[in-house]
């Protein structure tokens, strides 16, 4: 099992702030799938306040989720990085993917959603899949 720490909007600096647990038009579910990046590779000592310091450049980050491992707490070398727009993504996914950081070389990409109950991926846009199921036919 995977333990993330988890930074969100209210924690990092902008020109208005809410209050912890207020929603708000930025709420990460209300903003598009391409906004939130992966970022993968990153050295085992890289907190939140560095990936701050180092993605905030790009655009306003709404939320970000290191992972962790459970026991030690240590940094699993990803993370998660949700930005107020796809724009703003697109922009720190192009300037960070590939990048050397640290002395790794880390690599960034738009994040999955993640799958539902049923195994498949959220349908964003477009008509409803057809469902296959088998009719029993009139003997």
């Amino acid at each position: 099992m995977m333990a993330t720490s988890s930074v969100s909007s209210n924690l990092l600096p902008s020109s208005s702030s809410r209050p912890i647990g207020s929603a708000s038009q930025d709420s990460p579910c209300r903003l598009p799938l391409a906004s939130r990046i992966f970022v993968r590779n990153l050295p085992y000592s890289t907190g939140e306040a560095t990936l701050i310091k180092l993605f905030s450049k790009f655009g306003q980050i709404v939320e970000i989720k290191l992972a962790r491992e459970e026991e030690t707490w240590r940094s699993k070398g990803y993370a998660f990085i949700q930005y107020s727009s796809q724009e703003q993504a697109v922009l720190a996914l192009e300037e960070m993917d590939r990048k050397r950081f640290e002395g790794r070389i880390i690599y960034a990409e738009i994040a999955k959603p993640l799958r539902n109950e049923f195994g498949d991926y959220p349908i964003g846009s477009g008509p409803p899949q057809q469902l296959h199921a088998v009719i029993p036919s009139a003997i």
